[in-house]
C-alpha cells in the first residue's frame, strides 16, 4: 500500500479520497486554488499545497506543477478523482514518467476510449452493440444530410472528444443540418479544443443505464451492475439511482458482460463504466466508457457494499480483487440527488454567494457528501454541484420515501440551489412509478421548475427555528409575546415550544 498519495481535485470528490485514504492508513496531499484556502478538503487532507489562482487552467489543471508537488512531498501516487485532469491520456501517462502511480486506468486505455469514434470502432470490434452512426469525423453539411437520409430523421450530432452534453444537437430535419453541424462544432472546439462531430442515430424515448466496472492488474474484470442515470437535463445527470427498474437479473447480467468485453478490448484497469442507451424492447446501445470515477458512484457502493475508490487505490497498489462476480448483487435501492448552486426556477442560472447556513440531514440510510460547510464562498470559477444527498433503503418506494425526508432536513441559505427541484421531482407520479427516460426532464421541466416549493412552510418554519435558537445563545431570553395583553408567556408552562413559535411566524398551524 502507497504511504502518500496526492488528490488532484477538489470539493466533495477531493474529500470523499481523503476519507478513503484515512480508512486505509494513507497519508494524503491535497491542492488548492486560492479560491479554495479555506475549502473542507484542504483542512482535512494530511498535508494541502496551493498551486495557483482560481482560473482552473492557472491550477487544477496545471498537471506539470501537480506532479512536482507529489514528487517534492514525498507522495508515492496521484487519484485524479473525476473532471479537470482525470481523463487526459497525456496526464496519466506523464505521471507514470515521472514515476509515480497514476490512479486510474492505463494511458492506452484512456486513449482508445478517449475518442467517441475510436470507442465506437473498439467497441464493433469487440461484438458490443452500438448505435447505429458514422466512425469518423463528418467534413461538411451535405455529408450529414447524406448519412441522416440513410439512418433516417431524427440523427443526433455528437462532439468526438466530447462529454457533459458539449457538442451535441438534435437534427430533427434536413434543413437544421447546417446551423446544427456548426453549432455543435463550435461548442466542441471550444470545450474540448476539437471540433470532430460525428452523427448517430437518434433513440427516442430510451433510458441512460451505466454499468460499473473494477479491473485489476491481474486479468480479473468484474460489473457491479447497473445505474439509471435517465434524470438528465440538456446531456446534464441530476438524479441517478441503482438498481434500474427496467433492468432485471437477466438483463443485467447480459449487460455487464457486454461491458466487461469493452474493458477488457481496451486493455482496462481500475474502476470505469461503460454507459448504453436501453430502449423499451429491452435492446441496449454502448454510448461511451467513462476512464474515472463517476460522479455517481455512491449508489453502487451502497447497494453493492463495495467502497470504489478504496478498491481505486488498492487495485492501484497491486491489490488482487477479492470477490467474484457471482457475489456482486445488489442489496435494497439507493438514490442520489446532485445539490447544485444554480436557480432551476430561472433557467438554472448559477447561483453565486456565501453559504451563510447549512443544516445537513441524518437518520437512517442517508449520506452526504459534500465539499461545502456555513461560510463556503461559491464562485463562478468551477462546476456548480455542491455536494451529493445520497439514501439507501430496502426497496425503490422506501428510498424516494427516504429521499424526500432528507431534501426536507436539507437547508442552505446564501445561494440558490436544486434542493426544491429534487423536491419536485421525488414527488412526481411518473418518476415514482419509474416510467422515465432520458426525454423525460425536458418535457416536463416547466412544471418541475415553477410551481411553487414543495413543503415551503417546512423550510421556513426550521430556519426560523434555527435563527431563534442562534439568537437565545447571544442574549438573554426574552419572551416571544403572542398577545400584548400577556406579559408572562415565557414563564408559562404551557407556552408553545419554539418550533412552535417558528411554525406560527412561517405561517403554519399546528
Amino acid at each position: 500500500m502507497f504511504d502518500k498519495i496526492l488528490i488532484a481535485n477538489r470539493g466533495e470528490i477531493a474529500l470523499r479520497i481523503v476519507r478513503a485514504c484515512r480508512e486505509l492508513g494513507v497519508r494524503s496531499v491535497a491542492v488548492y486554488s486560492e479560491a479554495d484556502a479555506a475549502a473542507p478538503h484542504v483542512r482535512e487532507a494530511d498535508e494541502a499545497v496551493c498551486i495557483g489562482p482560481a482560473p482552473s487552467a492557472e491550477s487544477y489543471l496545471l498537471g506539470d506543477r501537480l506532479i512536482e508537488v507529489a514528487l517534492r512531498l514525498g507522495a508515492q501516487a496521484i487519484h485524479p478523482g473525476y473532471g479537470f485532469l482525470a481523463e487526459r491520456e497525456w496526464f496519466a501517462q506523464a505521471v507514470t514518467d515521472a514515476g509515480l502511480v497514476f490512479i486510474g486506468p492505463p494511458a492506452s486505455a484512456i486513449a482508445a476510449m478517449g475518442s467517441k469514434t475510436a470507442a465506437r470502432q473498439l467497441a464493433l470490434d469487440a461484438g458490443v452493440p452500438v448505435v447505429p452512426g458514422t466512425q469518423e469525423a463528418l467534413t461538411d453539411a451535405d455529408e450529414a444530410r447524406s448519412i441522416a437520409d440513410r439512418f433516417g430523421y431524427p440523427v443526433l450530432l455528437k462532439a468526438a472528444a466530447g462529454g457533459g452534453g458539449k457538442g451535441m444537437r438534435v437534427v430533427r430535419e434536413a434543413a437544421e443540418m447546417a446551423d446544427a453541424l456548426d453549432s455543435a462544432r463550435r461548442e466542441a472546439r471550444n470545450a474540448f479544443g476539437d471540433d470532430a462531430v460525428y452523427v448517430e442515430k437518434y433513440i427516442e424515448g430510451p433510458r441512460h443505464v451505466e454499468i460499473q466496472l473494477l479491473a485489476d492488474q491481474h486479468g480479473t474484470v468484474l460489473h457491479l451492475g447497473e445505474r439509471e442515470c435517465s434524470i438528465q437535463r440538456r446531456h446534464q445527470k441530476m438524479i441517478e439511482e441503482a438498481p434500474s427498474v427496467a433492468v432485471g437479473p437477466e438483463l443485467r447480467a447480459r449487460m455487464g458482460e457486454t461491458a466487461v468485453a469493452a474493458a477488457r478490448a481496451a486493455g482496462y484497469v481500475n474502476a470505469g463504466t461503460c454507459e448504453f442507451l436501453l430502449d423499451r424492447d429491452g435492446n441496449f446501445y454502448f454510448l461511451e466508457m467513462n476512464t474515472r470515477i463517476q460522479v455517481e458512484h455512491p449508489v453502487t457502493e451502497l447497494v453493492m457494499g463495495v467502497d470504489l475508490v478504496q478498491w481505486q487505490i488498492r487495485i492501484a497498489a497491486g491489490e488482487r480483487l477479492p470477490f467474484s462476480q457471482d457475489q456482486l448483487t445488489p442489496n435494497g435501492w439507493a438514490i442520489e440527488c446532485r445539490i447544485t448552486s444554480e436557480d432551476p426556477a430561472n433557467g438554472f442560472l448559477p447561483s453565486t454567494g456565501r453559504v451563510t447556513y447549512l443544516h445537513l440531514p441524518s437518520g437512517p440510510g442517508v449520506r452526504w457528501d459534500g465539499g461545502i460547510e456555513t461560510g463556503s464562498e461559491v464562485g463562478l470559477f468551477y462546476d456548480p454541484m455542491l455536494a451529493k444527498l445520497i439514501v439507501h433503503a430496502r426497496t425503490r418506494e422506501q428510498a424516494i420515501a427516504r429521499m424526500h425526508r432528507a431534501l426536507l432536513e436539507l437547508t442552505i441559505e446564501g445561494v440558490d440551489t436544486s434542493r426544491d427541484f429534487h423536491l419536485r421531482v421525488m414527488e412526481n407520479p411518473d418518476y415514482r412509478s419509474g416510467d422515465i427516460s432520458i426525454q423525460w426532464l425536458e418535457r416536463n421541466l416547466e412544471a418541475l421548475t415553477q410551481a411553487p416549493p414543495p413543503a415551503e412552510g417546512v423550510r421556513i418554519a426550521a430556519i426560523a427555528a434555527a435563527l431563534l435558537a442562534d439568537a437565545e445563545r447571544v442574549r438573554p431570553a426574552v419572551a416571544i409575546r403572542s398577545d400584548a395583553a400577556s406579559p408572562a408567556v415565557a414563564n408559562d408552562a404551557s407556552a408553545p415550544s419554539e418550533w412552535a413559535r417558528a411554525a406560527r411566524l412561517a405561517g403554519l398551524r399546528r
